[in-house]
């Protein structure tokens, strides 16, 4: 039953990781820019992919909208219509689109060796109103719409973030002589960004975060503790491990090392993206 569920809602899930991978990796390359020496090769060539997955993102929206406005099978959520819920819906595809433009015009910039901080901050802008956009919509009431910014906001951040991460250890293999700082300032964040989701966990487990949840761990058992456990071990407690211990081998310039721990990294993070946007429209758990 639970698989079920999850399968109802995979054009939401897919969402989810198509705009995640996109907004993250955006935020890391323009903070890369401005605060590293990474080089111009790695940052374009990350915020031109970041376009083409806001693209992907943006076609997949007509997915979501056929659906119906809102996770129709989460308990307690009620399925919205009417003007405003088309005007978030059209705000959500106009940011996304607008965040590919922008990514195109940055990453263009970029290669040029530019900073153009105005356009890292304008993309990095429309990318959160893309997020904000689907949490207003999915969300509930303001409430559990913060909420679910919220998760949003550290998805795309650990989802992008890793893709990002990984992308540069990999530039270290063909640009020898690239200092070591980008990458370690890099891991670091990884590290403490998935940190904050563990903390999230707890926290929101506690309290019964999400339309579906009941405080006091419940989650923990009953039909959907699979897939919760899946999300705790699978999806934070490894990511968090091999996130610090890339951090590790990245400070020693072991950096052969350091990508193979972020390639195993990009894939623990994506599938726990996955299973946090199944278990939240599926379920209303927030995790």
């Amino acid at each position: 039953m639970a698989a079920e569920r999850i399968a109802e809602n995979l054009a939401y899930i897919n969402w989810t990781l198509l705009a995640s991978l996109a907004v993250g990796s955006f935020w890391f390359t323009a903070l890369g820019r401005l605060t590293t020496s990474a080089t111009k090769g790695y940052l374009a060539f990350v915020t031109l992919l970041a376009a083409g997955l806001a693209a992907l993102a943006a076609l997949s929206d007509d997915a979501v909208r056929s659906v119906g406005s809102g996770a129709a099978s989460q308990p307690g959520l009620q399925v919205g219509s009417g003007d405003p819920v088309v005007l978030i819906e059209t705000a959500r595809l106009a940011a996304l689109w607008a965040l590919a433009g922008l990514a195109v015009v940055y990453g263009v910039v970029l290669l040029r060796g530019g900073r153009a901080p105005w356009l890292a901050a304008a993309g990095s802008a429309v990318g959160f109103g893309a997020l904000l956009a689907g949490a207003a919509a999915w969300g509930g009431d303001p409430a559990g719409s913060g909420l679910l910014l919220v998760q949003l906001v550290v998805l795309a951040a650990a989802t992008g973030g890793v893709w990002a991460s990984m992308i540069l250890g990999h530039w270290y293999l063909v640009t020898p002589k690239l200092p070591e700082a980008p990458l370690v300032r890099f891991a670091r964040l990884l590290t403490v960004v998935v940190g904050a989701q563990v903390a999230l966990f707890a926290a929101w487990r506690l309290f019964g975060a999400g339309p579906g949840g009941e405080p006091g761990f419940s989650a923990l058992g009953g039909d959907w503790a699979l897939f919760v456990w899946l999300r705790l071990i699978v999806g934070l407690a490894m990511p968090l491990v091999i996130s610090w211990a890339a951090l590790q081998t990245a400070r020693t310039r072991s950096m052969e090392s350091a990508t193979g721990l972020l390639y195993i990294d990009v894939g623990l993070v994506a599938a726990g993206t996955i299973l946090a946007a199944g278990l939240y429209f599926g379920a209303g758990l927030l995790v």
